[in-house]
C-alpha cells in the first residue's frame, strides 16, 4: 500500500472551467486559513482504499492512522510506502506488527500513488466551491473519500501507473 496525506480547508482553490464564449466565469473564494487532514492508503494492485478524517499531522495521528489501516488488514501483511514527512519518521511513533514501512526519495511526490487521488478528490469535489464553514469541508471530504473507496477499477486507474505500460518503446 502507499499512503498520504492531503490538506482541506476553507482557502479554496479555483479550478478551470466551463463558460459560455466572451464571458468570463465567476468563483468565489474565501481567505480563511482553517483547514482538516485527510490521509489515504491505496494498494494501486486491487484498488483497495483506507481512509480517515483527523484534525492534524502530527506522530499520534499518524499512529492512529497506521494502526487503523493494520486493524482492517489483521490477515495481511502490510508493506506501506510513504514519504519522508517528519511525523512519519518521527521516534514516537508505533509501527504495528503486521506492518512495515518503505519510505519514498526525498522530494519525489509523482511517486506516491496516492497523490492522485488528492488530485481527482480536488477537482471532482472542492473545484469552485465555497464552504460556509468547516463542518462542511468535513462533510465533502468525508463523502467523497466514501465515494473513492467503493470505486476500486478508478482506484487502479488512478494509482497504478498503467499509462507507463501503454508507452509502446519503439516510438520514434
Amino acid at each position: 500500500m502507499a499512503m498520504d496525506e492531503a490538506r482541506f480547508g476553507l482557502l479554496g482553490d479555483p479550478y478551470r472551467c466551463w463558460a459560455p464564449k466572451g464571458t468570463r466565469p465567476i468563483v468565489g473564494s474565501r481567505m480563511i486559513r482553517e483547514y482538516t487532514y485527510a490521509y489515504a492508503a491505496v494498494s494501486p494492485h486491487d484498488g483497495v482504499m483506507d481512509s480517515l478524517i483527523l484534525p492534524f499531522v502530527n506522530t499520534e495521528a499518524m499512529g492512529l492512522f497506521l494502526r487503523t489501516v493494520a486493524q482492517r488488514h489483521l490477515d495481511e501483511f502490510v508493506l506501506m510506502m510513504l514519504d519522508g514527512a517528519g511525523w512519519h519518521t518521527a521516534e514516537g511513533l508505533e509501527v504495528p506488527p503486521n506492518m512495515r514501512l518503505v519510505f519514498l526519495p526525498p522530494y519525489s511526490p509523482e511517486l506516491s500513488p496516492p497523490e492522485h487521488i488528492w488530485d481527482h478528490i480536488r477537482e471532482n469535489y472542492f473545484g469552485n466551491r465555497v464552504f460556509r464553514n468547516m463542518n462542511a469541508v468535513e462533510d465533502q471530504l468525508e463523502m467523497s473519500l466514501r465515494i473513492t473507496e467503493l470505486d476500486p477499477v478508478m482506484l487502479q486507474r488512478l494509482t497504478g501507473f498503467d499509462w507507463i505500460t501503454s508507452i509502446p518503446l519503439n516510438a520514434n
